[in-house]
């Protein structure tokens, strides 16, 4: 019992240690801001020393540019607003999104949720869990809120326990939130944020675009989702039972927080989801028709679609298409969505809901673009390479060494744009320079961007799993909830490394057109 008590007091311990770390670390806007400030101090100091560097494989010699000097300045002055609005994740995250959130606000998302909860049998519902929870991230952190509920109370209504419903949608939705079978705006923000920083590289290799990682998302978002229902299944639900965790909710404090989730399956759902389904199903048809023609202007100029072609430079617009119109179909259906005017409203709501991620991209957009105008970005990829080839280096222990890297900083950085934002003006540079395609690198980085964040209490929807766990444990702190999602996380990042091992091995494609190593 005294070694239980001390290993538990030790744990606690390590977990404050981790949050009060986190705590003291600026919020993204302000961290950012001072890389910005550091950005700029060092480039003018290496300017001033006359640092240049040479790009491997070219003649080509780059000068630094320090921010603080004339040039620098007037740079600045021009450039503000081009830097803003020309941040790429822009471009493809905001279309996006407003058609995701139609697809949410009109009722699609929810009942589509609904539908696969209700249909799973009793023995499969841990699997539907981890498959719904897996694939939320189409939803964004909206996942976050709506799916551990709704497993809690299809739970409950099957005679399973529905505390390991909650924390199983929480751990599914986190632990694989970087990971999906569909193309999501997280496929376009990290794209979007590896295209603005491959600009700097003589050899950029394939074009980054949303389904640069489609192959790589696909394998592994059938993996976890199946070892989520089996964490679920086989190690959650039975220690919740073992500790003697109540069926029943225990605390009462007239504001149940699960009162106005059901889990229940409408008529409304199904008419609006057949409605969906067929505007969907037409929607492909036509798609289909226009770029499988001969001729079609969708086709490169050899007639196919890899490496490059408008059909791939066109995913912004399949994807916005095949959120929006179901949506539109299935608000028309259940009457959320009774007129033209409704659709711009919830265009703005979902706009609304961005608007963090939009005055951070302010920031991170100036980041990235004086990175890569002074030279500071060439100059730490070149000899960041350097010193990997010097100690030999460059295979695939570089590779696991940027997955704990990600993983060790992804507690601390709950951002993942701001992390991706980071990591790749670094990363994506140094490794293509010794031999990695830009979109391998992403690839990896989702590994390290996911796991880790179900564990943090600087997750700050910790907080609301932690208010809906206490209906039932009243008593239950942050250790409770890190402690019973520790196995996802280990499982999660073991597994998730080996899929990423066996694409590497096996030089297998991680998207169309998107191999491993550069050519």
């Amino acid at each position: 019992m005294t070694s239980a008590v001390d290993a538990r007091s030790r744990t606690d311990r390590f977990l404050a240690a981790v949050e009060r770390v986190g705590n003291r670390l600026p919020e993204p806007f302000t961290l950012f801001l001072v890389l910005f400030a550091v950005i700029a101090v060092a480039s003018t100091g290496m300017a001033l020393a006359g640092v240049t560097v040479q790009m491997p494989g070219t003649d080509e010699v780059v000068e630094v540019k320090g921010l603080f000097t004339a040039v620098g300045m007037t740079w600045l002055t021009e450039n503000l607003g081009a830097n803003f609005v020309g941040f790429p994740p822009l471009v493809t995250v905001l279309p996006i999104l407003m058609a995701v959130g139609v697809a949410e606000k009109s009722g699609l998302l929810p009942a589509a949720v609904r539908v696969v909860f209700g249909s799973a049998p009793r023995w499969a519902l841990a699997y539907a869990v981890g498959f719904v929870g897996v694939l939320g991230s189409v939803m964004a952190d909206t996942a976050f809120i709506i799916i551990p509920p709704l497993a809690a109370m299809v739970f409950r209504a099957a005679g399973r326990h529905p505390v390991a419903g909650l924390l199983g949608g929480f751990a599914a939705a986190g632990a694989g939130y970087s990971t999906n079978i569909l193309v999501t705006s997280l496929d376009a923000l990290f794209a979007g944020i590896t295209s603005s920083v491959v600009q700097i590289l003589p050899n950029p290799g394939d074009p980054v675009n949303p389904l640069s990682n489609w192959f790589f998302n696909a394998v592994s978002s059938v993996v976890l989702a199946l070892l989520a229902g089996f964490l679920i299944d086989k190690v959650l639900e039975p220690r919740i039972r073992r500790q003697g965790v109540p069926v029943e909710q225990v605390a009462d404090d007239g504001d149940d927080p699960l009162a106005s989730t059901s889990a229940a399956t409408t008529h409304d759902d199904r008419r609006g989801l057949r409605h969906a389904l067929l505007a969907g199903l037409a929607v492909a048809v036509v798609m289909a028709a226009a770029v499988l023609v001969p001729g079609s202007p969708w086709r490169n100029e050899d007639g196919g679609f890899l490496p490059e072609s408008p059909l791939l430079s066109s995913i912004v617009f399949i994807v916005f298409t095949m959120f929006l119109v179901p949506a539109v179909a299935f608000g028309r259906a259940v009457g959320t969505v009774r007129r033209i005017e409704d659709v711009p409203i919830m265009f703005g709501q979902a706009l609304r809901d961005m608007i963090g991620f939009v005055v951070l991209a302010f920031v991170l957009g100036q980041f990235i673009a004086l990175f890569n105008w002074s030279g500071v970005g060439q100059w730490i990829a070149v000899s960041g390479a350097s010193a990997l080839e010097s100690v030999g280096l460059t295979g695939y222990g570089a590779i696991l060494g940027f997955l704990v890297v990600a993983s060790l900083l992804n507690p601390f950085i709950i951002s993942g744009s701001a992390l991706w934002t980071l990591m790749a003006a670094v990363f994506v540079p140094m490794f293509a320079l010794i031999g990695y395609e830009p979109g391998f690198v992403q690839a990896a980085f989702r590994v390290g961007d996911s796991a880790t964040q179900i564990i943090t209490p600087l997750n700050p929807y910790m907080i609301v799993l932690l208010t809906f766990l206490r209906r039932w444990e009243p008593e239950a702190g942050l250790g409770t909830v890190m402690a019973r999602l520790l196995p996802f996380t280990v499982c999660f990042w073991v597994v998730w490394a080996a899929i990423l091992t066996a694409f590497f091995f096996l030089d297998l494609p991680v998207g169309p057109g998107n191999g491993i190593f550069l050519d």
